[in-house]
């Protein structure tokens, strides 16, 4: 019972997600133009006072993440203060150093609010994202959630979590390899790959009412599921007719294609935000590429990186850009290139990226010593922080996926 109500704790964010409005006088902050990704951007300086505990923990987390940096008040170019005996009340301001004196020289007001409930976390969680819709314009993801691959070998299960890594709850019970998961946008569901049944088959998993089907289970590879924005198409990887393949079919499992009848192997499809377009990592010419492909079929279509061995890749919710991982020796990075192709550029050491909602954050595994450790990333400012407060197998969580 406690885990069906977390879940639909989830499923009621989930809903209340994207839902916020833009303020109308505001600009969302974009990466980096259209054409280019114009490099690292200085962190919004901020000064918190008067919360204590958690809620001053959870508020420096969440906002560090999302591209704020604590300074003196002298320095600061908002202030948010408050106290949280209780309710939590909080007033976020422009500072002078902000420019945003208000009448006879006191600081012009943004927010004044006050948060009511049982959960001080969640509370804290609520305030950041309001802080970030109020100075940035574009919605937080402070109540978000992701979903991962925790263990190893026939030892490791999916879970989900909050963003931050609280809150974890294990959704496969199989005692097998599992890997792979993908939020269904919109709803509290995954796909996933298990070899419950000996080989790998994709299950889809609906989380709010615990049904289970085996979505794929052909011969030899079945893997790394996609859904459309919609949620009205998949694409994966099979290898049913040899070399493992992008193919694409509806929710319920029909008309199955194959996008890529090649005798290369391809691997991690993802899909543009409007359903046109399936990115993937390919070979070209005999060397590992990421490649774009009509969801309908065509051609298959070189995607321009100038990174070496790209991998992994995942289309941002706005369209613009793709991130992957670019491996060189035994390194990995995160990088980031234009939709259109172009050249990328490197963000931080990193693999198995996956963007947020906001298509500024980013989830990725970073490797440290032996372990595999999932880290949250502010592309604009390459501020990073560890999930460090995963349930499950701490030594090994990886693939994870950010709920959109």
């Amino acid at each position: 019972m406690k885990k069906l109500f977390y879940f639909a704790l989830i499923a009621a964010s989930l809903a209340a997600s994207g839902s916020l409005p833009l303020q109308a006088q505001e600009q969302p902050i974009e990466i980096g133009g259209t054409a280019s990704f114009s490099g690292t951007r200085k962190p919004i300086l901020i000064h918190l006072s008067g919360f204590t505990g958690e809620v001053a923990e959870v508020l420096k987390f969440d906002l560090y993440v999302m591209g704020f940096k604590e300074e003196t008040s002298e320095n600061a170019l908002y202030e948010l203060s408050g106290s949280n005996n209780g309710d939590v009340k909080a007033e976020l301001r422009f500072t002078r150093g902000g420019g945003g004196a208000g009448a006879a020289g006191r600081p012009a007001s943004l927010l004044a609010q006050i948060y009511t409930g049982p959960n001080a976390r969640a509370l804290a969680h609520r305030l950041a994202d309001d802080v970030v819709l109020k100075v940035t314009g574009i919605n937080g993801i402070a109540e978000t959630h992701i979903a991962y691959k925790s263990g190893s070998g026939r030892t490791s299960e999916i879970y989900i979590a909050d963003f931050d890594g609280h809150n974890a709850q294990e959704v496969t019970h199989d005692h097998s390899d599992v890997a792979a998961p993908c939020w269904v946008p919109g709803r509290m569901a995954l796909y996933y790959t298990s070899y419950k049944l000996g080989g790998p088959s994709i299950f889809y998993h609906n989380l709010s009412t615990g049904e289970r089907r085996n979505f794929a289970h052909y011969g030899g590879m079945n893997s790394a599921a996609a859904v459309s924005r919609d949620g009205r198409r998949v694409a994966m990887i099979l290898s049913k007719t040899g070399s493992p393949d992008v193919f694409v079919c509806d929710a319920d499992g029909s008309n199955l294609k194959d996008l890529t009848p090649t005798r290369e192997d391809e691997s991690s499809p993802c899909w543009s935000p409007d359903g046109q377009w399936i990115c993937f990592a390919g070979k070209v010419k005999e060397r590992r590429a990421l490649c774009k492909v009509s969801a309908n079929g065509g051609p298959i279509r070189p995607l321009e990186t100038a990174m070496g061995s790209p991998s992994e890749p995942d289309w941002s919710p706005d369209g613009k850009w793709i991130v992957f991982t670019s491996q060189h020796g035994g390194n990995f990075d995160i990088c980031v290139v234009p939709a259109a192709g172009g050249a990328a550029v490197a963000l931080v050491s990193g693999e198995d990226p996956s963007w947020a909602p906001n298509s500024r954050n980013v989830i990725f595994v970073k490797r440290s010593n032996g372990n595999r450790v999932l880290s949250l990333l502010d592309v604009p400012t390459k501020q990073v922080k560890d999930v460090t407060r995963l349930s499950g197998r701490e030594s090994s969580n990886s693939q994870p996926s950010w709920a959109r």
